[in-house]
């Protein structure tokens, strides 16, 4: 999801969505050189198998070459799965006017905040260095999600390093076919589905979490456990996470991941009635947990097998 508002922070403000290339002559070093990142399950069912690793969704390039057994199954997967295919700029464009954006009239923000929340938004954007008018007819929601962004960038994770687009690149260079498990439009809907207050609180929240430096603290507790491939680390994350009460918190546990968590299994499943090998890449926290894909695709009868 957050690679999604990585991409559409780079529409929106003009930045150049550049993937990271891994050299290929590096792809090929010793394993014992390259370390283990996030984590990558292997699922089999009826001579058909898909693998699934877990992914952040900025990057640096450091993060290049992955380690031989991820890009060992992507080049033997028949096809490549994403949560949404992030190359139809078209598609994301009509998404962004659908959700993200107050229509015609209505269209600034100034008029669906206090006073004081507008006046932190403002102080923000200048401390960022980006004008009001770039974001005045956003929602509160994506205003929020851009200035994430911003900030983890800013932090030395900047959006065009992202892994999708480092795998999107590889499935074409291969002639893969690429799967999505939802549309933009669904992606953007789920937070274009929080109450006004509630976007509002959202807002409130990332605001104070990037004044005091809590939310990219966050983040980079997040990157720091699936660089070195931690999985007790990312566990204690998110359970972490099940506790905490904030509404970021709160809408990424029942709307982001117990709600999408079920559709994406499905999709997985379907997709592996037609092809014979996929390789599956969705944001870590998907793969954590009683709920997570691992665990509903085990239920199924699937065997499920955890590399690392």
């Amino acid at each position: 999801m957050l690679r999604l508002l990585v991409v559409l922070f780079s529409i929106l403000f003009g930045l150049a969505a550049m993937p990271a290339q891994a050299d290929a002559s590096k792809e090929t070093a010793a394993a014992a050189a390259i370390p283990l990142r996030g984590t990558l399950y292997r699922v089999d069912h009826e001579n058909r198998t898909a693998w699934l690793f877990g992914t952040v969704h900025v990057g640096q390039p450091a993060f290049y070459p992955l380690e031989p057994q991820v890009m060992q199954a992507l080049h033997q997967a028949d096809a490549l799965v994403v949560e949404t295919d992030i190359r139809d700029l078209a598609a994301l464009q009509q998404a962004i006017a659908q959700h993200a954006l107050y229509p015609g009239g209505d269209g600034n923000i100034a008029r669906h905040l206090p006073s004081a929340d507008l006046a932190q938004l403002k102080q923000a954007l200048a401390q960022a260095g980006i004008p009001f008018a770039n974001v005045q007819r956003m929602k509160p929601w994506m205003v929020a999600n851009l200035l994430i962004v911003h900030a983890m960038a800013r932090a030395g994770f900047p959006p065009e390093q992202g892994l999708e687009q480092h795998f999107l690149q590889i499935a074409a260079s291969e002639r893969k076919a690429v799967h999505e498990l939802e549309d933009a439009a669904y992606a953007l809907s789920l937070f274009d589905g929080m109450p006004p207050a509630q976007q509002q609180a959202y807002l409130r929240e990332t605001l104070r979490e990037l004044q005091d430096g809590s939310g990219v603290a966050k983040g980079i507790a997040m990157i720091q456990a699936w660089r070195h491939a931690d999985g007790a680390q990312l566990d204690q994350l998110y359970r972490a996470m099940l506790t905490d009460d904030s509404v970021g918190a709160r809408f990424t546990q029942e709307a982001l991941l117990e709600r999408r968590n079920p559709q994406m299994t499905d999709g997985i499943v379907k997709l592996l009635q037609d092809e014979h090998r996929l390789f599956v890449a969705v944001g870590a926290l998907h793969l954590i947990g009683e709920g997570s894909i691992p665990a509903l695709l085990a239920q199924r009868g699937y065997r499920v097998t955890r590399l690392y």
